[in-house]
């Protein structure tokens, strides 16, 4: 946890806040949209196409212990 605050005060950690933890839930763990890789050489006849897609995972975070 690097910073913690609330209505009267601010911590902002060096680089993180001491005895801070965090509570969070994996929501999802899916893929992102997929992207076309296109690799070329002109004269060459050197053509490449490939598609990537990104893992990711979605975290929702239930509470901030500090």
């Amino acid at each position: 946890v690097l910073l913690t605050g609330d209505s009267d005060s601010v911590t902002v950690g060096t680089p993180t806040v001491a005895n801070a933890s965090v509570s969070a839930v994996i929501t999802r763990q899916a893929k992102s949209k997929k992207i076309t890789v296109f690799k070329y050489k002109r004269r060459k006849g050197y053509r490449r196409k490939r598609g990537h897609r990104q893992p990711f995972t979605e975290v929702r975070v239930q509470s901030i212990y500090a």
